[in-house]
Order: structure tokens, then C-alpha cells, then sequence
């Protein structure tokens, strides 16, 4: 009942803007509005590269696909967008693979693993691999349809109230996560206490001490003033967070092989852009919040970056709750060699 609820509101809230009569009608000839449903603010490096998107496809298309962007999650958090996507509407939302795997296709949830990735080449090694592609076709019949996989939104670091240095000393602690198996299940391994909360959330409840840290790449980080509050940074890098952005199948299967062109092939050269542009400024990043909040950051050494993968080892244990295919930590890292 609370999920149909949720469809019921979803669909209430977005009001539809495809498939109108005459000037809605994409694939024949008519005009098709997507809907950028995004968690991050216009000054965010995702926000900007949001508004590149939108730029990019009105100046190389001929005025039949028009962006929307809607930044803080003026319509709503991913989940919500995610069933708004399957009822149908003309929703585009980056679907983390922690968020997707819930959608029907747990495979791609192993993506979201703890210390998986060591650099963005090995994330496009799966991306571009027959696997990732088999793998991802699987949502249309969810009635989701995975267009781009290019972004890869930043390395996920730890900023905490009070210093990590080994694994051990997050037990306990409650550490904000996004709403999603993958990642409350990382830090459950590690002991911690996670906690699902939206990303607007966050900075009150590091303040008020409702939440012990959280775990963002350092661009979120700095643009959202987590620093001002919070003051212990881990560099842990335990996460590469490949984007999945999509939109409803059935909206793509209405659109023109023009459209879907336009709408792709602009997206992936963003994204290309949006992610060298991430690795020239984490240091950049990092370097702000020492100045302006008087931050400690901690770099990992060998030694307790092996004592983290230790830590985390139980949670790749666990194929069998995520309900992955058998052996498919096996066969991902294969394809990164």
C-alpha cells in the first residue's frame, strides 16, 4: 500500500509533458520535454554540467527535444523518480547502481561495492564490456531505459565529526548514506550505524549531531559546506560511482532514431568533459576545505587502505543476499585485467 502510494503521488506531482496531442507527440514530428530530476544545486560541478547538457542539445538538435532541469530534487528523490520513469513519464535521473540493483536487475549493484574501482579506466572497462551492456538492457523490460553510463559523478571520500584512521573507529558511529541496500550494507560490515537520508539533509544533521559523518566526493563535499560542520576528512576513495542515467522505455521507444541520437551522444560528451574535470579538481577541492574550514584530511597508506579491504571482505560475501549471479565478483574483475 505505501508503495503504491508513492507511484500515486509521483504521478500526481510530475505533471506529464509528453505525448500531448499535437505538439508533444515525439516520432511524429512533435516536441518531447524531458524532465531533469536532479538531487544537486545549479553551482554544483553536476548542476553546471547539467546546464552544458542542456545547452549542447538545444544548439546541435532541431528544437524537437527540449531539457528541463530541475536542481535540489525540486521533484522529488530518485526512488521516487525511478517509479515516476516506469509509470511512463518523461523523467531523465542518474540512477546510481546502488538505487538500480533495487529496480529489478541486482547484477548492476555490485558496481557499488566498497574498493572495487582503483581508477575511471577500469569503470570504462566495464561500461564498454558486453557484460555491462547484456546487463543494462535488462531495465527496459522494468520499463526503465539506461541511455548513458559515461559520468562518473566523483570518488567517494569520508568526512566524519570526530577522526578515522583504521577501520575500527567507525564502529558505532552514525554515518549518513543514500537510501540504498548497497551502501547501507558497506557500512553496516564496517560496524558503523548507516543512516538513509537525502543529500539536502545532511548539513543540519552533521550540525546538530544527528549523524556522526557522511561519505561524498569532495566536490559535493565543499559545495555543500559539509566541511563547515564536520571536520575529519578520510580519503578513502571507496567508491567511483558510475552514473546510469535514464528515462522512462517507453518514452525513448517514442522518440526518433534522431532524438535518441541527440539525446545520448550529447550526454556522453558532457559526461567525458564533466569527468576530467573531476579528477583536475579534487586536490583543488580538498585544498578549499583545509583553508576556509580548517579541515584535518588523512590520506590512506597502504597499510590501512589493505585494513579497509579487510574490513569490507564480508560484504562481497554476500552475493547471495544481493541476489547476484553466482561467481559475479569474479567475472567483473576479469573484465578490468
Amino acid at each position: 500500500m505505501k508503495k503504491l502510494m508513492v507511484l500515486c503521488l509521483a504521478v500526481f506531482c510530475i505533471l506529464p509533458v509528453f505525448g500531448g496531442a499535437k505538439s508533444e507527440g515525439a516520432g511524429a514530428g512533435g516536441v518531447i520535454t524531458l524532465r531533469v530530476a536532479s538531487e544537486y544545486n545549479n553551482t554544483e560541478p553536476i548542476g553546471k554540467a547539467l546546464l552544458q547538457w542542456q545547452d549542447l542539445v538545444a544548439k546541435r538538435g532541431d528544437g524537437s527535444v527540449k531539457i528541463e532541469i530541475y536542481p535540489d530534487s525540486q521533484l522529488g528523490g530518485k526512488n521516487d523518480m525511478l517509479d515516476a520513469i516506469q509509470l511512463g513519464e518523461p523523467i531523465v535521473v542518474a540512477g546510481d547502481p546502488g538505487y538500480m540493483a533495487d529496480y529489478g536487475v541486482p547484477d548492476v549493484g555490485l558496481l557499488y561495492g566498497p574498493f572495487l574501482f582503483s581508477n575511471n579506466e577500469e569503470c570504462h572497462k566495464i561500461t564498454n564490456s558486453d557484460w555491462y551492456k547484456q546487463t543494462i538492457a535488462l531495465f527496459e523490460n522494468k520499463g526503465i531505459k539506461v541511455f548513458d553510463s559515461t559520468w562518473i559523478t566523483g570518488v567517494r571520500h569520508l568526512l566524519t565529526n570526530r577522526p578515522v584512521m583504521v577501520p575500527g573507529d567507525i564502529r558505532g558511529m552514525k554515518i549518513r548514506v543514500p537510501a540504498n541496500q548497497i551502501q547501507t550494507e558497506i557500512f553496516r560490515v564496517l560496524g558503523a550505524a548507516p543512516v538513509g537520508m537525502a543529500l539536502g539533509e545532511v548539513y543540519t544533521s552533521l550540525q546538530t549531531g544527528a549523524i556522526d559523518g557522511g561519505e561524498n566526493p569532495a566536490s559535493t563535499l565543499y559545495s555543500r559546506k559539509h566541511f563547515e560542520v564536520s571536520k575529519y576528512l578520510l580519503l578513502t576513495g571507496h567508491e567511483r560511482v558510475i552514473s546510469l542515467w535514464s528515462t522512462s522505455a517507453a518514452v525513448w521507444k517514442k522518440m526518433t532514431p534522431q532524438q535518441q541520437n541527440l539525446v545520448s551522444s550529447t550526454m556522453a560528451e558532457v559526461g567525458h568533459a564533466y569527468n576530467q574535470d573531476q579528477l583536475n579538481s579534487e586536490k583543488d577541492y580538498i585544498e578549499r576545505m583545509v583553508k576556509e574550514g580548517g579541515i584535518t584530511v588523512t590520506p590512506l597508506t597502504p597499510e590501512t587502505e589493505r585494513l579497509f579491504r579487510e574490513a569490507v571482505r564480508p560484504f562481497w560475501d554476500q552475493e547471495a543476499m544481493f541476489g547476484w549471479s553466482k561467481g559475479l565478483y569474479d567475472k567483473v574483475q576479469a573484465i578490468m585485467k
